[in-house]
């Protein structure tokens, strides 16, 4: 630890600062979990984001225009007891909340979806994990992911890891992505700027997205 240990100077002494990776040229755009369950304050997991509903939109419709994949993903169990889920409907007991066919599972009704985009439905916080996106990704070529939606401390952060784990090139438009709780949002993003992705500006995604 050094003797100023704000988040800043750690971050700093392990040269975690400033580094881009950069876009690359085949994106796609991944809206993670902007359902329901988790933008209606009615539902216990759900918070009210309509910044963040406007921004991912924003980036969606610059995706269509530029011909760019639209992948929406929800989080969703089959069982009556969230079983498919496993130790993480244990952990948040609420996700049982989240039963396909009910109200809490649609896509927030605010975002743009169209027959062309691709809704993925998940049982863990990653949209990797146990689904059929890596795979898709591979054969379209893909090689930048733009991640949008909810919760940056949540499937947000645990789909981001696992995109540069599997070697995508991964962009947060930081208004884009939101979360629960303010102190999280702002920690996490800070956190996966300085190990993981580049958090930019959606505006400067935007521009990306034109330029395809």
């Amino acid at each position: 630890m050094t003797t100023d240990d704000s988040k800043e100077a750690v971050y700093e002494r392990a040269g975690m600062t400033d580094n881009r990776i950069g876009f690359g040229e085949r994106p796609a755009v991944v809206v993670v979990d902007v359902q329901n369950g988790m933008t209606d304050h009615e539902n216990p997991l759900g918070a009210d984001l309509p910044e963040m509903v406007e921004y991912a939109n924003k980036v969606v419709q610059a995706a269509r225009e530029a011909n760019v994949p639209v992948v929406f993903t929800r989080t969703v169990t089959t069982h009556p007891d969230a079983a498919d889920m496993g130790v993480f409907a244990e952990k948040i007991p609420a996700l049982k909340t989240l039963r396909d066919g009910t109200e809490w599972t649609e896509i927030d009704g605010r975002m743009d979806v169209r027959g062309g985009d691709h809704v993925l439905d998940k049982r863990h916080a990653s949209a990797f994990h146990g689904t059929e996106l890596g795979s898709m990704l591979t054969a379209m070529g893909i090689d930048t992911l733009v991640v949008a939606g909810c919760s940056t401390s949540g499937c947000v952060r645990a789909t981001v890891f696992d995109a540069v784990a599997n070697g995508f090139r991964t962009a947060i438009p930081a208004e884009a992505v939101g979360d629960r709780s303010t102190a999280q949002h702002e920690s996490n993003l800070f956190d996966m700027g300085a190990k993981n992705a580049d958090v930019v500006s959606t505006e400067e995604v935007l521009a990306y997205l034109d330029s395809r």
